[in-house]
């Protein structure tokens, strides 16, 4: 039996078991005393197992022998080099580290680096996955796109959640990005019918144990709580900044009374997220609060397909964010994600998922789909013989989009999105020694143009272990499937839509 079975049974006794940690060795002349010391070092650091008590307040942690990414120039990476952390928090970061009071999870094989930060992500659908595989998201009048996400999601679907399937969808869900290596996600949920459906959406993100920005946007009932329902949300559940979860306030333009939104999302200090998709007719709209002055850096702008120039400068000038979803949006005819725009203008760029119901939120997908579109346009227009062509994407700057910009954007960038001393330690470590990348031979292209959500060996959140030697921790994932196939199947019925597997 083994320690995260019965703690009070050393590893070395579980048979065919390897060490959870290990104890810093010695290369001494073997002296009695070093011998004596090596094993005190030994029973003080496996007195207590992992992952247990990681994330508590004086627990420390020593990741050793990685390859390191930081995302941090100042930090630097390394080839091989250690990550302490303490309770929550990443303490130093160096091609060694001298602990020999803390535990050790020996990383060689393995790529340390910050976990993913998606910046949208609309987590209530989770139960929905691939049923709108083939859609488009408005209906263009043709009969091949009558189920489309627009009127067979929001206006259907989404309708019949009652609390309970809010809370499902939004923890497995939340715990299937977390196994993939997404410590960081904002929650679109767009499913606030209710003060009950809010508080079920905000349980759900605590629950899976990650961070979350709760994302307070619209509902679609008549006698919903959005969004007069934000002063209460904002005083029962974010008064505190010290905590995982925080918040950010819907500002949907195509949505009668959105400047109300925009009013009380500033009022109570948030940031005021909103889509921009031509496909939803909203240019006109976006120009006129262009010309308004109203954009500020608060503002987090979802997909910005099909602006204006002038719309576009105001959005930079003003210091907004700009969250792409970069295969949803050439899939599901959003218009061409406008990757070079944002760059060209210096924008802040971050990834997003979107919808479950279309495509996988894995970052893996989300990281090849921006650069190989990026370098398929700049590719073109070098081809084309144009001198000035834009620079070809590199795969540490995908990562970058993946990490720390998606902190910048949803205001994170002190506590996570980089692998900085005095952060939380938002740590993912990924199987470099896997048969999908060995031999490693570049760590951040591994990452990107090889790796998917099968190399996430562990994941660590604010110091905490939540998924530990590739098995997540804490839930009962065959329990909680079963309760979103529940939900599935309620939800489905109350639609009036058959589930059909070959549609």
């Amino acid at each position: 039996m083994c320690r995260l079975c019965n703690p009070a049974t050393p590893r070395a006794l579980c048979p065919g078991k390897a060490p959870l940690m290990a104890a810093p060795t010695e290369s001494s002349s073997g002296t009695a005393s070093g011998a004596r010391a090596a094993e005190a070092a030994a029973t003080q650091i496996t007195a207590a197992p992992l992952p247990e008590l990681s994330g508590q307040k004086g627990t420390r942690i020593l990741i050793r022998g990685g390859v390191v990414m930081s995302v941090d120039d100042a930090v630097g990476n390394y080839p091989k080099g250690d990550v302490l952390v303490e309770g929550t928090k990443i303490v130093e970061v160096a091609a060694q580290i001298d602990a020999p009071d803390a535990h050790v999870i020996d990383a060689s094989g393995k790529i340390v680096m910050p976990g993913f930060i998606d910046t949208h992500h609309h987590q209530f659908e989770t139960g929905l996955r691939s049923s709108l595989s083939d859609a488009i998201v408005v209906n263009d009048g043709k009969p091949e796109n009558a189920k489309n996400y627009y009127e067979t999601m929001l206006l259907n679907f989404s309708q019949h959640y009652r609390p309970e399937d809010v809370y499902i969808n939004e923890l497995y869900g939340g715990l299937a990005q977390l196994d993939a290596g997404v410590t960081t996600v904002m929650d679109v949920s767009q499913i606030h019918h209710s003060a009950e459906h809010s508080d079920a959406a905000i349980e759900g993100l605590r629950d899976a144990g990650r961070r979350g920005v709760f994302g307070y946007f619209e509902g679609w009932w008549e006698g919903k709580e959005h969004p007069g329902g934000a002063r209460r949300i904002r005083e029962r559940y974010f008064s505190s900044d010290d905590q995982l979860l925080s918040m950010v306030m819907g500002g949907e333009i195509y949505i009668d009374g959105y400047e109300e939104m925009w009013k009380i999302g500033r009022e109570l200090d948030l940031q005021i997220a909103l889509h921009v998709v031509t496909t939803f007719g909203m240019t006109p709209t976006f120009d006129a609060l262009a010309r308004k002055g109203v954009f500020g850096p608060d503002n987090i702008f979802i997909h910005m397909t099909g602006m204006t120039d002038d719309a576009w400068k105001a959005a930079a000038d003003a210091g907004a964010h700009v969250s792409l979803s970069v295969p949803i949006e050439m899939h599901m005819r959003h218009g061409e994600p406008p990757i070079q725009k944002a760059l060209d203008l210096g924008m802040s760029v971050s990834l997003s998922s979107d919808v479950e119901c279309t495509m996988s939120a894995d970052f893996f997908t989300q990281m090849r789909g921006l650069i190989t579109l990026q370098r398929m346009r700049a590719n073109e227009r070098a081809l084309s013989g144009e001198a000035d062509h834009p620079a070809l994407m590199r795969t540490a700057d995908a990562i970058r989009h993946a990490t720390i910009e998606g902190a910048r954007g949803l205001r994170l960038d002190r506590k996570t999105g980089s692998l900085t001393p005095g952060k939380e330690a938002d740590i993912i470590l990924l199987d470099a020694e896997a048969i999908n990348v060995a031999p490693l031979n570049n760590a951040p292209g591994a990452v990107v143009t090889l790796m998917d959500r099968s190399n996430v060996d562990t994941v660590m959140v604010a110091g905490k272990i939540r998924k530990w030697q590739g098995k997540l921790l804490g839930h009962d994932l065959g329990k909680l499937r079963r309760e979103l196939e529940q939900s599935r199947d309620y939800i489905f019925e109350k639609a009036g839509v058959e589930r059909d597997l070959f549609a």
